[in-house]
């Protein structure tokens, strides 16, 4: 009876805890939960003020069993399940399953799976904190009384399997909300100017940004008024009226919590947030490192900023040694602008030791484990970096003309003097938000009244756009700002409302699906505490609250189901069951033929006609329809298509509708009609904008194209900047070639050596 026994829930994580107690202590996992609530029945005594009725998992018998034996022949007895509600809520139900009377269990508790860390909570165990155990217990009742109250409710009136949920009903109608703003917006037409001024000694671009004062901001709505702007400017006078010079200081962002960590893999890696947690669960339980296993991060499940005196010190030495005095911080992390309760005495998502810097381990560790330990390590040594301190050069160009208003024109430029904490770290910056300026130093020979001349001018048309559809990373943002949900649960929403068919990806954002669209709607009409946003959060907080013991978790549980349970009864009474994939709509007036609504093999569709000797017609619903909504009239429209509504150059301009949505067709062409456009009504004239602004893309994708070659070369404007398109392949432009200067003999010779494809 001399070896001490540690619990924790995964054999990952006792491996690493094993390497470093060495045999004295025997390490084993629970693999995650021991008892839960019933697999079939409700197992919530609603009666009797909600008690629970846990038992023992049945394919966890056998750990259960040697847990038990161990916990008997063991000295001291020590819980190290995860640091959260939900680990607390583990070590409670081991304890119960060990049924261990004569021994005292000790709950310990560590952030990172390193020697100082566990020693460190084995010299300081405590008790199993009930107010932990109970605040998860409250999320899991709750979470099991709308999964067998509600749901069934949605199984019956519209399709087997559906569910609901306190969080992911949120997030459903988060972006079906999104994606209403969306289809409801109508785009605005505006028009921006910019001039390339000159004088003997220089060239500066400006963009127009006021007219009469600097004060007055400049709108132009159409071509019209743009013509009278060129034409007021036409043999114009102009001259540099003000030079404005300021020190812009950027403070460095705080250290990872579990949402910024996700959205920042989003956003840089492209992963998902599942594969995000699952690879920093790794990186966490431990990984092995010249024949030790070493626990590379802190816990992943955070939303503290903290950063424990030890690591500071630690990040501080290695900054100072690394890269000098000048780059250390002079201030401390930022206070988290959350108003959810920060869990417990967490820390923030860091490396468990910053001398490991990335490439001393990347051999040891997998590309993906590499990329996400590269990311937490550089966000915990920029967090602690000075500012970046940056030059910020503004210039006013103002035009004077007798007899016509002055306008006033407006460059920016920056030089960064000092890079600070982006020396290692390059913050995302929303470009929806930032200003634009040129990231380099403007002409220093500049000097207020320099007189100027009009090289060229250049007026654009452009239109207001909808608001962007959530992806991965601002749908996580958008739950923490609402303060919906919490560390542990972003990523398993994210993935059951994609799993249930209520939202699907497209070019990696969401979208809504007819099932979550229709899903959302019954639950807006007939549970509206499951979808209010507001309700939501205060539930969250209060189930927070818990926590400290400021609630009886009955009581908040309560306060939900009670109400609750009225509307499902009402639901049952009143909320017609619906036939999800087919819709009779009526009789064609003309001829009396049937019409439905339907999920054909590539989406919702028309039927006309359902007789046995008359081929039945169909026609694709627009991307603004559904099944459920669409009307009679509606539908017969449909077939009105295609449509022809003029000319353009002497070619037939015809609206359709196809798989992919409805586009106009102009010989060659195929343009598709935004959503927020109806095709069926659309005419010649809207038409035009969009044949136009096709045209002008086309033509502003290629720097140059070579069509005397077979395959043709072309010099393609792309996303991530200019390359030479040969046939099938894409070939990468030199830095020492400038793509606007190009000529063909020069493309043959980069394409002559660019690096061989291997073959698969």
């Amino acid at each position: 009876m001399s070896k001490n026994l540690i619990i924790v829930e995964s054999p990952a994580k006792s491996k690493t805890i094993s390497k470093i107690l060495g045999k004295t202590f025997d390490i084993s996992a629970s693999y995650g939960h021991v008892r839960d609530l019933p697999a079939k029945r409700l197992g919530v005594n609603i009666k009797n003020n909600f008690e629970p009725v846990y038992s023992n998992i049945k394919d966890k018998k056998k750990v259960i069993k040697e847990l038990q034996t161990k916990a008997k022949n063991c000295k001291n007895i020590y819980i190290a399940t995860d640091p959260d509600r939900e680990g607390e809520a583990i070590a409670w139900h081991i304890l119960a399953a060990l049924k261990v009377k004569d021994k005292e269990i000790k709950r310990i508790v560590f952030n990172e799976i390193t020697e100082n860390a566990i020693k460190n909570a084995l010299e300081h165990w405590r008790d199993i904190d009930i107010n932990l155990v109970n605040a998860q217990q409250a999320r899991r009742i709750l979470d099991r009384l709308i999964g067998y109250k509600l749901s069934p409710v949605l199984s019956k009136k519209i399709k087997k399997g559906l569910s609901a949920g306190r969080v992911q009903s949120i997030a459903v109608k988060i972006v079906c909300d999104r994606e209403e703003l969306i289809q409801k917006f109508v785009p605005e037409e505006y028009w921006e100017i910019s001039t390339l001024f000159k004088n003997d000694n220089y060239e500066i671009t400006s963009h127009l940004f006021a007219k009469d004062t600097i004060k007055d901001k400049i709108k132009i709505n159409n071509e019209s008024e743009t013509k009278q702007v060129i034409s007021d400017l036409t043999d114009a006078k102009f001259e540099v009226n003000s030079i404005k010079k300021t020190t812009v200081k950027r403070n460095p962002p705080p250290p990872f919590i579990t949402s910024t960590l996700q959205q920042d893999a989003a956003r840089k890696l492209g992963w998902t947030v599942k594969k995000t947690m699952i690879v920093a669960q790794q990186l966490y339980e431990g990984v092995d490192i010249n024949n030790e296993t070493v626990g590379l991060i802190t816990y992943m499940r955070t939303d503290s900023i903290r950063i424990a005196d030890e690591a500071k010190q630690e990040t501080a030495q290695y900054i100072e040694k690394q890269y000098g005095k000048d780059y250390l911080s002079s201030f401390t992390a930022k206070k988290s602008k959350s108003n959810a309760k920060i869990q417990d005495a967490h820390e923030a998502i860091r490396p468990s030791y910053v001398t490991k810097d990335p490439k001393s381990i990347q051999t040891f560790i997998s590309a993906d484990q590499f990329k996400l330990y590269k990311l937490i390590w550089q966000r915990l040594v920029a967090s602690q970096m000075s500012q970046c301190i940056s030059k910020r050069t503004q210039i006013t160009v103002k035009s004077s003309k007798d007899q016509v208003p002055s306008y006033f024109f407006k460059t920016i430029g920056s030089i960064i003097e000092f890079e600070g904490f982006t020396k290692v770290y390059t913050e995302y910056l929303d470009p929806s938000k930032q200003e634009e300026e040129s990231k380099k130093a403007l002409p220093k020979m500049i000097k207020e009244k320099d007189p100027l001349s009009q090289k060229s001018i250049d007026p654009e048309q452009k239109f207001t756009q909808p608001p962007a559809r959530f992806n991965e990373a601002s749908l996580v943002k958008e739950l923490e700002e609402q303060g919906i949900g919490r560390p542990s649960t972003y990523a398993p929403t994210i993935s059951v409302i994609q799993d249930r068919g209520y939202i699907e990806k497209e070019n990696k954002s969401f979208i809504p699906t007819e099932l979550g669209t229709l899903v959302n709607k019954q639950l807006e009409e007939f549970f509206t505490s499951i979808t209010d946003i507001k309700f939501t959060a205060k539930m969250e907080r209060e189930l927070d609250e818990i926590t400290e013991g400021k609630h009886e978790w009955q009581s908040v549980v309560s306060n939900f189901y009670t109400p609750l349970s009225k509307l499902i009864d009402n639901a049952y009474e009143k909320m017609e069951r619906i036939k999800l994939d087919e819709r009779f709509l009526g009789y064609d007036p003309e001829n009396k033929e049937e019409v439905y609504a339907k999920i054909g093999r590539y989406g919702p569709l028309i039927q006309w006609g359902n007789k046995e000797d008359e081929k039945p017609k169909f026609a694709s619903l627009l991307p603004s329809q559904n099944i459920q909504e669409i009307t009679l009239k509606e539908a017969l429209e449909l077939f009105n298509l295609p449509l022809t509504i003029g000319d353009y150059n002497n070619q037939e301009v015809t609206i359709n509708n196809g798989r992919y949505g409805p586009y106009i067709k102009v010989n060659s062409m195929f343009i598709s009609i935004p959503k927020n456009l109806n095709p069926l009504t659309l005419n010649l004239d809207d038409a035009m904008i969009l044949i136009k602004e096709h045209e002008e893309k086309e033509k502003n994708k290629y720097l140059h194209r070579f069509t005397t070659e077979d395959p043709a070369i072309e010099v393609v404007n792309g996303r991530y900047g200019p390359y030479i398109k040969h046939g099938k392949n894409n070939i990468k432009i030199p830095k020492s070639y400038d793509p606007k200067e190009l000529t063909l003999k020069d493309c043959l010779t980069i394409i002559e050596n660019a690096p061989k494809k291997k073959k698969k």
